[in-house]
């Protein structure tokens, strides 16, 4: 997309992603199973990759503590909102380091005991060269017997190129419509939600992501020197079957395969 880099699609989505986003998975469940996996390496940080406005990370930072929690994200305007949605909860050890940075090359050094990447997050880097890269630098950032951790929708096989408009939302004075695009031969898809309101006129929320099936990922982990661990339908534990929509991979280094 023309003009669109990694910054874009915090800072168009900042304002709204709370409201848009806030129950796009379970929060609780997501926290507890990240704290079991990031027990094994109670000294070391844990790291979310596209932190965005905290919906994650804060409860994590509560729930582990003192543990430390690094949160990283290219977008300026979401780290802004994570600070606003922490100030509640802000009490000593149990407050997430929001950085600002690149989900490959601004990883903290390490040893680092869990990173993960929630909701479709990690298709937000563009090329697979780039999703390689983000595994390769997390393998080389990992304690040992630490996780990667990613939390991904599983891709419409049957899905062609072609492109779609419809309405995401309707009410008396705002209408909001989805224009999508997708390439099925290079898993890129990308789009705009338009946004017209009486009082504010057009605003536009650009998106873009590059799709990849979980076997893709498993290819890319085993090039990084990692390998899966477990892989849920969602962090709840539900098992992972050929139906399944979605899924959540537990990736570790190859010296420690087992739970």
């Amino acid at each position: 997309m023309q003009g669109y880099d990694s910054a874009s699609y915090g800072d168009a989505f900042a304002e709204v992603y709370d409201e848009w986003y806030g129950d796009v998975s379970d929060v609780p469940s997501t926290v507890a199973a990240l704290t079991r996996l990031a027990a094994a390496c109670a000294d070391a940080p844990i790291v979310e990759l596209g932190v965005g406005t905290g919906r994650l990370a804060i409860p994590l930072a509560e729930a582990v503590r003192p543990q430390p929690v690094i949160g990283i994200d290219s977008s300026r305007a979401m780290l802004d909102r994570l600070r606003i949605n922490q100030l509640p909860t802000g009490g000593a050890g149990g407050t997430v380091d929001a950085r600002l940075g690149d989900m490959v090359d601004d990883i903290p050094l390490g040893p680092l005991s869990v990173v993960f990447v929630a909701f479709n997050t990690f298709f937000n880097l563009g090329t697979r060269e780039r999703q390689q890269a983000c595994f390769d630098m997390v393998a080389s950032r990992l304690a040992s017997g630490g996780c990667f951790v990613i939390e991904a929708a599983v891709p419409d096989e049957t899905a062609t190129t072609g492109s779609h408009v419809e309405v995401r939302t309707i009410a008396a004075d705002r209408v909001v419509l989805s224009i999508a695009r997708y390439d099925a031969g290079s898993a890129l898809a990308e789009g705009q939600f338009v946004e017209f309101t009486e009082a504010g006129g057009i605003r536009l929320r650009p998106w873009s992501v590059r799709y990849a099936a979980p076997d893709e990922l498993d290819q890319m982990a085993a090039a990084a020197g990692l390998v899966l661990r477990d892989r849920w339908e969602e962090f709840g534990g539900h098992p992972y079957t050929v139906d399944s929509l979605r899924h959540v991979s537990v990736y570790t280094a190859s010296s420690h395969p087992t739970s």
